[in-house]
């Protein structure tokens, strides 16, 4: 698997895992060629205290607007599968966060990206801080966003 599957904060306060079959739809959406779009989705999973485990993400529906160095999710679809796994799972399986590709090797937010993130953390219903991945061709980004501060950026645990 190119991509590592644990993340902590520097201070190791808060941990992330990133179950397998969610690695494997990060690799399928890699921006490879130069025709290939961005894509994203949901962060789903359960919370452990200041821990979570991201069991599944959405992709890409065909009403989301994707272009090389855009992409916008539309809520429709996303949030249909968040509000059945949220009541399949009787509030055990949550929204924890955003993701999207950069055609990038080791990508980087933009100003637009952390924009976008501190409003969706600041909407969230629990009040707790958001996780956001970028998928890069090479790599992760991974961050927890708060909607009042800056993001704390994860590093791997090798």
């Amino acid at each position: 698997m190119l991509f590592l599957r644990y993340w902590a904060t520097p201070d190791r306060r808060v941990l992330v895992s990133l179950n397998e079959s969610v690695l494997e739809d990060f690799q399928s959406h890699i921006q490879n060629l130069p025709s290939d779009h961005e894509a994203g989705g949901l962060l789903l999973g359960t919370v452990h205290g200041a821990h979570m485990i991201i069991t599944e993400v959405t992709v890409p529906t065909l009403k989301d607007k994707q272009c090389r160095y855009f992409f916008e999710r539309m809520p429709f679809g996303h949030r249909a599968i968040a509000e059945a796994r949220w009541r399949a799972s009787a509030g055990i399986i949550r929204y924890l966060g955003e993701w999207h590709t950069h055609p990038q090797d080791h990508p980087t937010p933009s100003g637009l990206d952390r924009t976008e993130w501190a409003l969706l953390a600041g909407k969230r219903a629990d009040g707790r801080p958001m996780l956001a991945i970028i998928v890069g061709r090479q790599g992760l980004h991974v961050e927890i966003v708060s909607p009042n501060e800056s993001g704390l950026i994860m590093e791997p645990i090798f």
